[in-house]
């Protein structure tokens, strides 16, 4: 191969007779030095690298952070075909931390967690019981009896995770409130709901 055409001269190449390529002039000379150096040079530029991708940087909240249920609870509202619950104000130290509405088939979900870090679901759908139950609780949840809360009969029903869910089955929406928390504190959180 000939690179005398190729106009590499003027770069400081040369093709010689046998096609290798040679350089003209000084040869690089390596020397200890000369490759610490370049070492420290090139750990500067990763160190740099670092610190100003950590300095932009923007982590995703997490699963547990915060959200703003209320604007959301307002849509769900307008269009659900039922009335939507949702707490006017969250006891001292719940947080909510998922919010939602689906308006086909229409659905309406709150997830809570509590002061000690527990969580509390919310959800209503034009549904049974039994399907809200096998869905959010456990297939093998068993029916638990029964809590009057505000003049309205809840069905309470447990499964063997320690999951409680307080079950209100209406004509037009089934209301299912479930944690793995004392059936007391769902009682509570159930009055809280307007």
């Amino acid at each position: 191969m000939r690179f005398r055409g190729l106009g590499l001269a003027g770069f400081g190449w040369a093709g010689r007779e046998d096609g290798h390529v040679s350089t003209q002039g000084e040869r690089y000379q390596r020397s200890a030095s000369g490759m610490v150096g370049a070492m420290l040079v090139l750990l500067a530029i990763v160190v740099a690298f670092v610190l100003l991708r950590d300095l932009n940087r923007n982590d995703p909240e997490g699963p547990g952070a915060p959200v703003d249920y209320r604007q959301i609870a307002g849509f769900a509202a307008e269009q659900a075909p039922f009335e939507v619950l949702a707490p006017e104000r969250l006891p001292e130290g719940w947080r909510a931390t998922s919010v939602g509405y689906t308006p086909e088939p229409p659905r309406w979900h709150l997830g809570l967690l509590t002061g000690e870090g527990d969580y509390v679901g919310l959800e209503q759908a034009e549904s049974t019981a039994t399907s809200l139950v096998t869905t959010y609780v456990d297939e093998a949840a068993t029916r638990d009896g029964e809590i009057g809360i505000d003049g309205r009969t809840w069905e309470v029903w447990t499964d063997d995770g320690g999951d409680t869910a307080l079950v209100d089955e209406g004509e037009a929406v089934t209301t299912l409130v479930v944690g793995p928390v004392d059936q007391d504190l769902l009682a509570a959180y159930v009055r809280r709901l307007r």
